[in-house]
Formats: C-alpha cells, sequence, structure tokens
C-alpha cells in the first residue's frame, strides 16, 4: 500500500482551516496546517508535500505570496487557491503566480481533492452543476470588471476609480459590498 499523499493548507480562518483538513483526512490524506507565510516556511523545512491549498487573502498578507514561495521551492507540486470573493481578475493573479487551478470557498473537498491531484475538468463541472451556461448578471460583470481594473492599478483605489471614470468614494462603495451571485 501506498502512503497517504501529504497536503498543506493555508487560511487564516481557524474554523474553515480545520475543517478543511479533517475533511482531507477523512479522505485518507495527511494534512499540515498553517495560518501564515512564516508558519509555512517553518512546516517546509520539517515536511514535505503532494500539494498545497492556500487561502487568496491572508489576515498577515496575500496568499500569492505563499503560493510563490512554494512554487520556488517545489514548481511541480500543484497549489490550489482558494477565495470568498472569486473573480476573474485574482484567478488570473493566481495563475500568474503558479497556482495550479482556483477555487471558490465553500468549496466540495472531493472537487478540491480533484483539483490537487491534477485531475482535469474540475472547471467544467462548474458548468455542469449549473445546468446551462448561463450568462452572468451585469452587476457580477461590473464587479469582476472592477476588481480586474483595481488589479491592474496595484490596488491603488484613486487610480482605478481615475481609469473607470467614477469618484473615488462610489469606488470604495462598491468595492465594500460583496459580489454579487452569478
Amino acid at each position: 500500500m501506498s502512503a497517504p499523499e501529504r497536503f498543506l493548507v493555508v487560511d487564516d480562518d481557524a474554523v474553515f482551516r480545520e475543517r478543511l483538513s479533517r475533511a482531507l483526512q477523512d479522505r485518507g490524506c495527511q494534512v499540515v496546517t498553517a495560518a501564515s507565510l512564516e508558519e509555512v516556511q517553518a512546516a517546509w523545512v520539517a515536511e514535505g508535500f503532494d500539494g498545497a491549498v492556500v487561502d487568496l487573502r491572508l489576515a498577515c498578507g496575500s496568499g500569492l505570496e505563499v503560493v510563490r514561495f512554494l512554487k520556488e521551492r517545489a514548481a511541480p507540486m500543484p497549489v490550489v487557491v482558494l477565495t470568498g470573493y472569486g473573480s476573474i481578475a485574482t484567478a488570473l493573479q493566481a495563475v500568474r503566480s503558479g497556482a495550479q487551478d482556483y477555487l471558490t470557498k465553500p468549496v466540495d473537498p472531493d472537487r478540491l481533492l480533484a483539483a490537487l491531484r491534477g485531475e482535469r475538468g474540475t472547471a467544467d463541472r462548474r458548468v455542469d452543476r449549473a445546468g446551462e451556461n448561463e450568462a452572468p448578471s451585469l452587476d457580477r460583470v461590473e464587479w469582476e470588471h472592477i476588481q480586474r481594473v483595481l488589479a491592474d492599478c496595484g490596488g491603488n483605489v484613486s487610480q482605478a476609480a481615475r481609469r473607470l471614470g467614477i469618484d473615488r468614494r462610489s469606488l470604495q462603495r462598491k468595492l465594500a459590498k460583496y459580489p454579487p451571485s452569478r
């Protein structure tokens, strides 16, 4: 019998991190958890991993820093980025940083495991579950466009507002809202 797969789960939300860890352990995996880049660096010295799950937004920085750290040390290792606020812009940032896949929370543990194992078609299942390939709402398209422009401006709200042709405060109000559902 082969050794169980070892995965690293990085999320600053302790409850979510432990639930996800337990779900992966229930599927026969070994899991090491971390809440920050520093904890990942400490775990990296002592452990070897078959894959990693990284939250996009950590309390003490960006999950993309963790992705870059992992890819520098083990380029072929699959890294899946999770986020509660998915957008095209953040998905592109994650992939450019070296992530193999990008999933939104809440995530199905079986789907996550398939992404970690590099099984193709995980993104295609989103369309299959929805039944039809529905067009996103106008609010959703606007929100994704704002996220892309903000990412292009390096997070500078004033510069993004100028590019979008709206008042900075109006942009801040839009950014404070949760992303609209599809």
